[in-house]
């Protein structure tokens, strides 16, 4: 029998974080989580930032505490959100705290930016959806604010190389994070110093971009020595959490949409290439990088958000929710006909969701309501029908996204592999299988930190390509299957 090998994923989210260890013998493996933190935005002056050196210190402890657990470790991988950034200087300190991409700094930056490099140039060169946050926006932003950590920096570095190179000293700059900049030349997969040289933004802070799987170098000796652990290697996985999440989807071909279900609902589908077109321009698409070259053809989409902020409402009302009692509510009220636009910007951040919900809720032609958005009817609404809602216009938006994508697709969209929280919702499932006319398989959960736990044992030569780890995935977890009911 072949010695168990240990890798261990930092899966770090916009609200929390998670260390997860698995053990890999004999072309199996398993998984369990070890360690869980808090992670959140800090306003300072006005400013939104993320509290690294906090991130780092829970990496610490949870090194700490497997070390006294005497539990041995092969590799270390980091992943996190994307765009967000921070700075080191050339003596190797860091220069403050990120910036957090909810900072409104950027409100009308893009406009500002499109007057010096037209839109569709700007996506025709970087594949990358227009979205306000984007880093080349951000880093207009605080060129343009004179921010001194940007000014002082010797390089940039997104946030899970920021991490890895808190742990081993050494800078990368990895391909799937980088692809979320909207600064990537889409042909040579490196930065397109161009456009930043046109609005005025510093290119020597940038590093040369790699591919995931790449060993960034091994955990610092006084680090390794505090802890109790080796000084083992620390992996660049593919360090954007949704591209680690997209390397777990068990399918067994290419023939099939994912959503990423959680907060946000990235779907899309991979492609050999990137699709940069005039209708993947107007519709909003983005090309993001993926393993083995591939691109993750996306678009982001309000996902449970919606549901969490309600939720946030009722318990200040006094009404708390479990998961599973929302979704017998949802089912308590399935023939509910009012809907919303997801993405409709008023979404992003109002103060009471429950009351914009309401505000903009519309019902179909011949449905008996009255549209007028202030009536009796919209005011009146049950948590039971807001849940219900919600969940109905999800599902309809998926359906319109994936139509968009089969347009794009160069193969037949034969199912849709739900990953990450929002697939142990069978409901949302079913009603997704519903909506769209095709199977919805539903699992893992954790795909994120079982993408970055694949991609070190790839580094370690224990798998070979993506395929051999999705079928790896699928035989290691359990999965659901919805089929359309109508």
């Amino acid at each position: 029998m072949a010695q168990k090998q240990h890798f261990l994923a930092f899966d770090c989210g916009a609200t929390s974080g998670r260390a997860v260890l698995a053990s890999f013998a004999d072309g199996a493996f398993t998984m369990k989580e070890v360690y869980r933190f808090p992670s959140g935005i800090i306003e300072l002056n006005g400013k939104y930032f993320w509290d690294i050196l906090a991130i780092y210190d829970h990496f610490r402890k949870c090194l700490a505490q497997l070390g006294r657990e005497g539990v041995r470790i092969d590799s270390i991988g980091i992943d996190t959100w994307g765009v967000d950034f921070g700075f080191v200087a050339d003596d190797g300190s860091l220069v403050g705290n990120p910036r957090a991409y909810r900072d409104p700094y950027t409100d009308g930056i893009p406009e500002e930016v499109f007057r010096t490099i037209p839109r569709e140039d700007l996506y025709g060169a970087t594949g990358i959806q227009i979205l306000n946050f984007n880093s080349i926006f951000q880093l207009y932003a605080q060129t343009k604010e004179g921010f001194a950590p940007l000014r002082v920096a010797d390089k940039v570095l997104f946030i899970p190389d920021l991490l890895a190179y808190m742990l081993t000293g050494n800078k990368v700059c990895e391909y799937t994070i980088a692809s979320t900049s909207g600064m990537m030349d889409q042909t040579s997969r490196q930065f397109n110093l161009e456009l930043l040289e046109k609005l005025g933004v510093r290119t020597d802070v940038l590093l040369p971009i790699t591919q995931p799987g790449t060993v960034i170098g091994t955990l610092r000796k006084e680090i390794a020595e505090a802890c109790g652990v080796p000084e083992v290697p620390v992996v660049a996985v593919a360090g954007h959490d949704t591209a680690s999440a997209i390397a777990a989807v068990p399918a067994a071909d290419a023939k099939f949409a994912y959503l990423s279900s959680g907060t946000w609902s990235l779907m899309g589908i991979e492609t050999p290439a990137p699709i940069i077109n005039e209708a993947s321009t107007r519709l909003n698409f983005t090309n993001e990088g993926g393993i083995d070259g591939t691109t993750r053809f996306l678009k982001n989409i309000t996902g449970m958000w919606l549901l969490e902020q309600c939720r946030k409402v009722w318990a200040a009302e006094g009404r708390t929710y479990s998961y599973a009692e929302l979704e017998a509510m949802a089912r308590s009220e399935a023939g509910f006909a009012g809907r919303i636009n997801p993405d409709d910007p008023r979404f992003a951040a109002p103060a009471n969701m429950v009351e914009e919900i309401r505000r903009a809720m519309r019902w179909p032609v011949g449905a008996g309501h009255d549209d007028d958005r202030h009536s009796r009817l919209d005011r009146d609404l049950t948590d039971a029908q807001i849940v219900s809602c919600i969940y109905h216009s999800l599902a309809d938006r998926y359906k319109e996204v994936v139509d968009m994508l089969q347009g794009f697709a160069p193969f037949p969209i034969e199912k849709l592999h739900v990953i990450g929280g929002g697939s142990a919702n069978d409901t949302m499932s079913q009603w997704t299988a519903d909506a769209l006319g095709i199977p919805v398989v539903a699992g893992p959960t954790e795909a994120t930190a079982i993408g970055n736990v694949m991609i070190q044992a790839r580094a370690a030569g224990l798998v070979k390509d993506r395929w051999e780890m999705r079928r790896m995935i699928a035989d290691a977890f359990a999965v659901k299957t919805f089929y359309p009911s109508v």
